[in-house]
């Protein structure tokens, strides 16, 4: 039985090679070759024309377009390749592919008028690329969501939130898409000084920290522009508010504002400059200290010239 079994398979498995075996495996490996192919030629094309195209750009930025473009072209390569390699095998099958096409199109059409919303996330993101509104490794906030790009797809766009909380978001949701690290990014950061402080004083010592900071080793590779007070910008209730602005590598501002609180902080405490915290008096009925130390003058004027009028 097992003789049978054996002889039967092995008539099988020649007659198979010598039929239609051989070209389906000759397609399956022409369609292997190929993919391989694209996936080692198109990050290299794309990152020579997108190089040339962005030039005196950063190179983290040509690096994530790069990465990004790369990314879907392979993908949809890889989606024309299989269409093409189960066209060209059916046949071998016996499927008549004519009839097969046109039945898959009525069927494409008919799913194109209940799938709008799937075909305007396709539209969407070809916009998306084409326009470059972002790519992978930016930080954006899309569809109310802010987070990391972790893929940007035809269909959808993947954020990672700063909770870890991963967010697919389809494209065609998209209205607005607000890139924090398009380019380059800004610190801008406004600290609180009481209003007993000297101003001039305040500002050189908060420039001489932004100075001091920007040209540390550690940190200057950060830097685009060192940092320095703009402005006064507010006469808030509890303290006077003192904008500073200055420009950063993309997505270091984060990093570099959390430093920079951190050495102004320590550096007032030195310097003896307070940082005001809102603070209330309350009073339980009794009579307030300075409203009684204002009257109590008058009230004596008042007395000793009612006293020399009667003498």
């Amino acid at each position: 039985m097992i003789n049978v079994g054996l002889v039967m398979a092995e008539i099988f498995t020649t007659t198979w090679l010598e039929g239609s075996g051989i070209r389906i495996l000759i397609i399956i490996a022409i369609a292997a070759a190929v993919y391989f192919a694209l996936r080692h030629l198109i990050p290299l094309i794309i990152k020579r024309t997108v190089a040339q195209r962005m030039k005196g750009e950063l190179e983290e930025e040509i690096k994530q377009r790069s990465d990004t473009l790369s990314s879907v072209l392979i993908k949809v390569g890889l989606g024309v390749i299989i269409i093409f390699a189960l066209v060209t095998i059916l046949p071998e099958f016996g499927i008549n592919i004519t009839a097969l096409l046109a039945g898959l199109g009525i069927l494409a059409i008919a799913i194109g008028f209940g799938a709008q919303s799937l075909v305007r996330d396709y539209l969407s993101g070809i916009f998306i690329l084409l326009e470059d509104q972002y790519d992978v490794g930016d930080v954006v906030r899309v569809a109310g969501i802010a987070g990391f790009v972790e893929e940007v797809g035809l269909r959808r766009t993947v954020l990672r939130d700063l909770d870890g909380i991963v967010h697919s978001i389809p494209n065609g949701e998209i209205k607005t898409a607000s890139n924090f690290t398009k380019g380059y990014s800004r610190v801008n950061l406004n600290i609180s000084v009481a209003y007993g402080e000297d101003l001039d004083r305040v500002i050189k010592v908060t420039n001489k920290v932004c100075k001091e900071m920007a040209e540390e080793p550690k940190w200057k590779a950060d830097f685009i522009t060192t940092p320095q007070v703009l402005r006064v910008d507010n006469l808030g209730d509890s303290g006077i508010d003192i904008k500073i602005l200055g420009d950063t590598k993309p997505i270091k501002q984060w990093a570099v504002m959390g430093e920079l609180r951190l050495r102004l902080k320590r550096t007032f405490d030195v310097e003896g400059i307070e940082i005001p915290w809102p603070h209330t008096k309350v009073y339980f009925g009794n009579a307030i200290p300075e409203m009684e130390a204002a009257k109590q003058p008058s009230g004596k004027s008042t007395a000793t010239k009612k006293s020399k009028k009667t003498s």
